[in-house]
């Protein structure tokens, strides 16, 4: 399945958008911690690209997106470990914990790693 063949593909482009915030280690220092944006009106952190994944139902069932945000099983494969990754460090690290905590653990650096792995399968 090609992309032009994605049914929601401005979603396609948010979910990517919050995978490549997750892969990028000094963007998320940055952004993230420091707090330092691009401009004024521009705000983003952990929280913020887990909902857009979690609003895509990408969390969830990322298999159940294929051709929806997601063009191949392969997609959805890597998908599904990023994830796993981020539903484990969550529980690990507690939901209400500030971006500081998540960047801290020792489970980060598997979630960084994912989600480039998500990247690399999706730009192919």
């Amino acid at each position: 399945m090609s992309e032009e063949q994605i049914r929601l593909p401005e979603m396609r482009e948010e979910v990517f958008s919050a995978v490549r915030a997750l892969a990028d280690s000094e963007y998320q220092k940055r952004v993230w911690i420091e707090r330092k944006y691009p401009n004024p009106d521009y705000f983003d952190d952990f929280t913020l690209n887990v909902n857009i994944l979690d609003d895509a139902t990408i969390l969830d069932n990322p298999h159940a997106v294929i051709g929806y945000t997601l063009a191949s099983e392969e997609e959805a494969q890597a998908m599904k470990s990023l994830a796993d990754r981020l539903l484990q460090i969550i529980e690990e690290v507690g939901s209400e914990s500030p971006d500081s905590a998540f960047l801290a653990s020792p489970l980060w650096n598997g979630v960084v790693e994912a989600a480039k792995n998500v990247l690399e399968v999706m730009t192919q």
